[in-house]
């Protein structure tokens, strides 16, 4: 089993005057599948370019292993990430054919496993002698997955990667992801938006939130310490004393507020004349991220 940590310590990024990390710390330890989630802007696809030797940073450094990626190729031979296909270059039309993918990936990874690949190729029932700007949006999507998962880098890290995927093909996607983590055990990073489906496949999530982390550390524990409290207003009022409100929404004289906190004070609550329910990974990512956007 890989032991190596890839780790970010200080990251600051700014392009011209828009500040998108502020001296950011995250450590990414091995064997485990991390969610990266975060509102359009947040600094996600820069944040993982930077831990790619994809993108520069301005400040602060990154290390795998303890020794810098950047310009490292012993370093990024260990990782991979596979983002978005593009369409269309600044040449025009991206021309190169799926097979000119592939056959550049495995030269790039040391680890790439071709057998894997051709049943991958012949899953997603994708042509290998086509252009990559004839392939629909969610062929492209399943050619990133394909480089991804066929890498076999210990550290593996998808950036949307169920962006134009339908529904089945993103059920496959999570089960052919945990079926290669039980196999393989290494570490794989999801950034996605489509929250709730992937939930249960993150043994970790990060929420990153304006440039910052605002939480990294297990997904059950997280979405434990959050609840919805409703009822009569003076009462969830009352309850809601000594705990952390999120947000509120009122309907006359009724009135629920999303509410972070433990122990004996949500011990009150649930003993109160008031309903408190549980919250999803998605309710919890829009309580701590909506910023008082309408709910």
């Amino acid at each position: 089993m890989n032991t190596a940590v890839l780790s970010a310590r200080g990251v600051y990024k700014s392009y011209g005057k828009k500040e998108v990390l502020h001296n950011l710390d995250l450590t990414i330890e091995p064997g485990k599948i991390y969610g990266l989630i975060g509102r359009n802007g947040a600094g996600k696809t820069t944040l993982l370019g930077i831990l790619t030797a994809q993108n520069t940073l301005d400040q602060g450094e990154v290390t795998y292993d303890d020794q810098p990626v950047w310009e490292n190729q012993r370093a990024l031979d260990n990782i991979c990430f596979s983002r978005e296909l593009q369409p269309t270059l600044f040449s025009g039309q991206n021309n190169l054919k799926v097979k000119h993918y592939l056959k550049s990936a495995a030269i790039y990874y040391p680890n790439w496993d071709q057998a894997y690949a051709g049943r991958l190729l012949a899953e997603f029932k994708l042509e290998p002698k086509k252009k990559i700007c004839q392939l629909s949006k969610g062929q492209m999507s399943m050619v990133t997955i394909l480089i991804a998962l066929a890498s076999r880098a210990p550290i593996t890290i998808l950036d949307e990667p169920a962006a134009g995927l339908d529904v089945v093909m993103r059920e496959r996607f999570y089960q052919l992801l945990l079926e290669d983590y039980a196999q393989t055990n290494r570490t794989f990073i999801v950034s996605t938006h489509i929250i709730e489906e992937a939930a249960s496949v993150f043994e970790q999530v990060i929420i990153l939130d304006e440039g910052k982390i605002i939480e990294n550390c297990p997904t059950e524990e997280l979405i434990d310490q959050f609840r919805y409290v409703s009822g009569r207003e003076d009462v969830v009022d009352e309850v809601c004393r000594g705990l952390e409100v999120l947000s509120t929404h009122q309907m006359g004289r009724h009135k629920t507020a999303a509410v972070r906190g433990g122990g004996v004070k949500l011990e009150a609550a649930l003993s109160a004349d008031v309903d408190v329910s549980p919250m999803n990974l998605q309710n919890v990512f829009v309580a701590l991220c909506g910023h008082g956007d309408a709910q």
